[in-house]
């Protein structure tokens, strides 16, 4: 079983992901012209279950059937990764049959994952061997016309996208890398990921421009503070939220996107996340990973609360800024001034807004960095 990456450490800090809401509730009223209601386009939603109902077309009875399931099904892939032994490559959650299928790179080790409740199936190269292909691409030439390349289980190919008309450079970045051509599957798409972060005033904490507050946390020194994207801010950079203040302690952005932001006076850390004008807050209690095809959930201040699935992990986005590595993607939407927002599934943390394309009129496409590796990393301590 592949364990979960190590964050990188780049100039001044090692890279940090995310959570929900850090300071309290009330201490998110900024003075000024920043909103403390975003107002998403679709119908109110008040419980995580109506939320799936809204962004899944799923009926009440439907999405309160996939969160039990998907509860159960996070003790099961822990049971079924820990049967395969060296054979795991990896696993998927169908929201639509509700089976976790975990993929064993031996046939042998076919049985045992089936004695936990999962289903297995059998690979070629599974998670291991496809990361082995994304370390490749990673060290290979930036070439323009690639926009990311991510490790699709299920076929278990590494998929590149290129904008169309730029085939050519994909077939140039996988002949760079020195990769099996037979290993990567080339798609094409007429959108550019770009960052969640603007300049226009906002809910969550401003520092020049505005992003959204991610997971509390508390640093090795038991300090207060919460975590956001790194692309918000450098190292040093003052954070206003409410009568809070705060300093980016940790950044890391390109490279990964995530960052530390330690309260300096007036922060209060709870362990909810903001539904926003949906009502009501989520309640954090762990953060454990969900599998790839589990519900997800997104706080941000531009939009506020929406739902969606996980479809792959570390995934590559090359962002006009700079490029990022070990990105989760999702088919939950965002907007500019998200960025750093939590993403939460159940009661799990699972990581911040980094970025993406689309919007939440018209549907879109949302990666996130997971918190695990940044607690991990900076011996940050989730608020539960």
């Amino acid at each position: 079983m592949r364990p979960s990456p190590v964050v990188s450490a780049i100039g001044t800090g090692a890279l940090a992901f995310g959570l929900a809401l850090a300071a309290a509730p009330g201490a998110l009223a900024a003075s000024g012209p920043l909103p403390q209601s975003p107002s998403p386009d679709s119908d109110v939603a008040t419980t995580m279950a109506e939320a799936l109902e809204r962004d899944l077309n799923l009926t009440s009875a439907e999405a309160q059937e996939l969160l039990t399931a998907q509860e159960a099904a996070f003790e099961a892939d822990e049971a079924a990764a820990q049967a395969a032994g060296d054979a795991y490559g990896g696993s998927v959650f169908d929201t639509e049959t509700l089976d976790l299928t975990v993929m064993v790179t031996d046939a042998a080790a076919v049985q045992a994952v089936e004695a936990t409740g999962a289903k297995a199936d059998v690979v070629s190269y599974g998670l291991d061997g496809l990361e082995a292909v994304i370390d490749d691409l990673n060290e290979a030439a930036h070439q323009p016309g690639v926009v990311g390349w991510y490790p699709e289980i299920t076929s278990d190919t590494v998929v590149l996208e290129v904008l169309e008309g730029a085939e050519a450079d994909a077939e140039a970045l996988i002949a760079d890398a020195g990769v099996d051509a037979s290993t990567v599957t080339i798609e094409t798409t007429t959108e550019t990921p770009e960052l969640y972060a603007d300049i226009i005033g906002g809910l969550a904490y401003t520092m020049g421009g505005r992003c959204s507050v991610g997971f509390a946390a508390t640093n090795a020194s038991g300090q207060p503070g919460f975590v956001t994207a790194g692309h918000c801010g450098r190292v040093g950079t003052q954070v206003s939220i409410g009568n809070g203040r705060g300093v980016f302690e940790r950044s890391v952005f390109p490279g990964n996107d995530a960052a530390f932001v330690r309260g300096t006076s007036n922060f209060t850390l709870t362990n909810l996340v903001s539904r926003y004008n949906s009502g009501g807050y989520a309640t954090v209690s762990g953060s454990s990973t969900a599998p790839i095809g589990s519900q997800v959930c997104r706080s941000g201040s531009t939009t506020g609360w929406y739902c969606g699935t996980i479809q792959a992990r570390n995934q590559t986005v090359s962002y006009p800024q700079g490029t990022v590595h070990s990105l989760t993607r999702t088919s939950v939407c965002a907007e500019p001034g998200d960025s750093g927002g939590s993403f939460i599934s159940g009661t799990q943390a699972q990581g911040v807004t980094s970025g993406g394309s689309g919007n939440c009129r018209t549907g879109g496409t949302t990666f996130y960095q997971e918190v695990n590796p940044m607690l991990n990393s900076w011996n940050l301590r989730l608020r539960t």
